[in-house]
């Protein structure tokens, strides 16, 4: 049964665990905060209304909500007085919605999109609410689903539940689904006698049957509801995704020479037939074009690589960075708020940066733009089939012409016109005899102090 949509997610946590000063569901996962994770699977539902609850003095989670949903609306819990009482601060922000309610957490960042749309398909008139479980490998600690049939009749917290139902393996996300009226209307009846003496929003699937309805029940993998606590988590958390990204980018087309080296950012896009070595790295917004070989030990970040292109080995590429097809970028070679036009080679040593480099142009060596003045960022525009020769320093802003020539060890700080030899040195000088007289000079005077 398909209704509005309004998602809930529960992001008041402290995180005391985790031993800093950022709350905890803005610790980041493939540099992707935790709460962008969930909300970018709940964005995938296209959901009505967005309420995000947080704790006291937030408004860096509100920021972080608001990339992914512009319309979120926030509440604020001050007592943590558990699940139930959490959901119950959105009411307000929720006024006049109608529709199924789904609530989610904002540290638990594996969540995905095709399960939240399983639970969601469990809603109907006789299935108000639907509960998210999964089948658990150590079950101690979780709440556990009381089952009748295919109906669940009760979750018990690992405190609250009996011997027997402590051997029960079915266990609770804490991820579910309701209908909006009867969430409102059982809230209040929610009771704190239990041993945490707080308000469990799990008391919602007794109160629910108590009501003549029925709880559904949708079944996930036990690692896509992992939460986090604290940094080790964290990085169990981490390892998984990176996992998953791996599969996914092989599966996809692309070939990974050593998988477990290679660490993606949530969003990195490749196309096929990319060839990547080992011991490379991709930071948040690269995106990957067809054919491209990434050699072993780069660092990319917010760049985009034509189709055909060459990186490293040992090449960074910083935000900005535009790489045209069939471009070589080689070892220790760096690219910063750049166009690299289609063709261009910049084999090694050498830093690109606030720059324009035309089609089939040779950087050499050492080459660096200078774009930096201690106060203000310039342009240096290099033409097409241009030879930049080793060692050559580009005072920027600087235009290089098409077709132009700079000789070796130049300082370039006037325009070039097209098709002209730019060179820039102090005249050679040679002294003949003179290095022979210098080495009997030190020798005597070595010899003298022995």
């Amino acid at each position: 049964m398909m209704t509005d949509l309004a998602i809930v997610v529960l992001a008041a946590g402290m995180g005391t665990r985790m031993n800093s000063a950022l709350p905890k569901v803005l610790h980041k996962v493939a540099n992707r905060t935790m709460l962008g994770h969930v909300l970018a699977a709940a964005g995938g539902l296209s959901p009505n209304l967005a309420v995000v609850v947080h704790g006291p003095s937030a408004e860096i989670v509100r920021s972080e909500s608001l990339k992914f949903f512009p319309y979120c609306k926030f509440a604020t819990q001050v007592d943590r007085l558990g699940t139930g009482h959490a959901v119950s601060m959105a009411r307000d922000a929720a006024l006049g919605f109608n529709g199924t309610v789904l609530v989610l957490y904002g540290d638990v960042p594996l969540i995905q999109t095709t399960t939240l749309t399983a639970l969601l398909s469990k809603i109907d008139a006789t299935h108000p609410m639907a509960v998210l479980g999964f089948e658990a490998k150590n079950p101690h600690g979780y709440g556990r689903l009381i089952m009748a049939g295919e109906a669940v009749t009760a979750i018990r917290e690992q405190l609250d539940a009996s011997p027997e139902e402590q051997r029960i393996a079915l266990c609770n996300s804490g991820i579910i689904a309701i209908d909006s009226k009867l969430l409102w209307q059982l809230l209040p009846k929610l009771h704190n006698s239990n041993a945490k003496k707080e308000y469990y929003l799990t008391d919602l699937v007794g109160l629910t049957a108590d009501a003549g309805f029925a709880v559904a029940l949708s079944v996930c993998d036990e690692a896509e509801v992992a939460g986090v606590n604290d940094r080790v988590q964290l990085s169990t958390i981490e390892e998984g995704f990176q996992n998953r990204c791996r599969t996914k980018a092989m599966l996809a087309g692309a070939t990974l020479v050593d998988p477990a080296s290679v660490f993606f950012s949530a969003d990195t896009s490749l196309g096929q037939d990319v060839v990547i070595e080992p011991n490379v790295v991709f930071g948040p917004g690269v995106s990957v074009g067809n054919g491209v070989e990434i050699l072993a030990f780069s660092h990319i970040e917010g760049a985009v690589i034509g189709e055909g292109a060459r990186i490293g080995p040992f090449a960074r590429l910083r935000p900005g960075a535009e790489i045209g097809a069939e471009v070589h970028i080689g070892n220790f070679v760096e690219i910063k708020k750049s166009k690299i036009g289609k063709g261009v080679k910049a084999n090694h040593l050498t830093y690109i940066g606030d720059a324009i480099v035309g089609a089939g142009s040779n950087i050499g060596a050492g080459t660096i733009t200078c774009n930096y003045d201690g106060y203000e960022k310039h342009l240096t525009e290099i033409g097409e089939k241009v030879f930049v020769g080793s060692n050559t320093a580009l005072i920027a802003p600087v235009k290089i012409g098409n077709g132009v020539n700079i000789a070796a060890g130049s300082v370039i700080t006037v325009d070039v016109p097209e098709d002209a030899l730019a060179l820039s040195r102090t005249p050679q000088e040679i002294k003949a005899g003179w290095a022979k007289k210098y080495r009997t000079v030190k020798a005597a005077r070595k010899a003298a102090k022995k």
